[in-house]
C-alpha cells in the first residue's frame, strides 16, 4: 500500500514540475505548455505522462494561468492525502510492532 502512495507522490511531482514550467513561461512568446495526465499502472501504482499541448499558432504564450494555478491546488491536496496515508500506515505498523514486542 505504501508503494502505491509513493508512486502517486512521484507522479504528482512530475505533474507539478511541468505545471511550474508552464507558469514560469506565461510571458514567453510562442510558448506551448505541457499537459500531464496521470494513469494507473498494472501494479497498483500511477504514472505521469507529460506531452506538449497542441499549438494554436499564437504569437503569445499559450499557458492558461487559471488552469495551471487550479491544477497546483489539486496536486498539493493529492500529495498531502498520500503523505497522510503513509504516516497512518507507518503508525499502524509501529503499533503492531509494539503489541508484538
Amino acid at each position: 500500500m505504501i508503494s502505491s502512495n509513493a508512486s502517486s507522490i512521484i507522479s504528482n511531482q512530475t505533474w507539478m514540475n511541468a505545471n511550474a514550467n508552464n507558469v514560469a513561461n506565461v510571458n514567453t512568446d510562442k510558448f506551448v505548455p505541457q499537459e500531464t495526465t496521470i494513469s494507473e499502472t498494472q501494479n497498483s501504482g500511477t504514472k505521469a505522462n507529460t506531452e506538449m499541448a497542441t499549438s494554436n499558432g499564437s504569437e503569445k504564450s499559450q499557458t492558461d494561468l487559471s488552469k495551471e494555478l487550479s491544477e497546483q491546488t489539486t496536486i498539493e491536496k493529492t500529495t498531502q492525502a498520500n503523505i497522510q496515508a503513509i504516516r497512518t500506515q507507518d503508525e499502524m505498523y509501529g503499533s503492531l510492532l509494539d503489541i508484538r514486542g
